[in-house]
């Protein structure tokens, strides 16, 4: 499955933004990936 599509696709209507960083925590996109979708910069949580 090709998450960075469908991610991309359903943000924002079905996917929010901490669902998004969700995404990349747990390997399915990149940070750089999530700037794309979101417009925002990726910042980690410790």
């Amino acid at each position: 499955m090709d998450w960075y599509t469908c991610i991309k696709r359903f943000y924002p209507k079905y996917w929010t933004k901490e669902m998004v960083g969700d995404a990349v925590v747990a390997g399915k996109i990149s940070d750089v990936q999530y700037e794309e979708i979101t417009g925002d910069v990726y910042i980690a949580v410790a």
